[in-house]
């Protein structure tokens, strides 16, 4: 008899559950910082998967641009209405910054996108009781889910 011992797979297993959370019942509206009318940038094709897939797109940028028929909004507190998730498209220097406000605005997940790592920075809002995803692309994730 073989007794079942904790494997390195089980934080991929938890990383994996939280990916599921957030794009199926975390909430569909996502403030995607970084968005702006630029069609070169990742920020633009990942925002318009996710609006296939049914989530409310917030763009966030100084320009406040209106993108993809949504209006923008400068910062993430200029926003008037409650936001479920922030997607981070920033580099990483800048991301803590943007995690940090995220809580501050009541956001319930913080996605950082590939590329983008500030481990302490997901250690302080996970503290802060939201969920969290780093170095991951949603538009890769969710056709995933099947």
């Amino acid at each position: 008899m073989t007794v079942d011992t904790p494997s390195e797979e089980t934080p991929v297993q938890s990383e994996q559950d939280t990916i599921r959370k957030i794009l199926t019942t975390t909430g569909d509206t996502w403030a995607i910082v970084g968005l702006s009318t630029n069609q070169r940038r990742a920020a633009h094709g990942v925002a318009d998967v996710l609006q296939r897939y049914g989530k409310r797109i917030v763009p966030v940028h100084p320009k406040a641009e209106t993108v993809h028929g949504e209006q923008g909004y400068a910062s993430l507190d200029a926003i008037p209405f409650p936001v479920d998730v922030v997607d981070v498209f920033v580099n990483s220097e800048l991301a803590g910054g943007v995690a940090d406000q995220a809580v501050a605005i009541g956001a319930k997940a913080v996605w950082f996108q590939l590329g983008v790592l500030d481990e302490d920075a997901y250690e302080r809002t996970r503290a802060a009781g939201l969920d969290m995803v780093m170095d991951r692309c949603p538009a890769i994730e969710i056709p995933r889910l099947g």
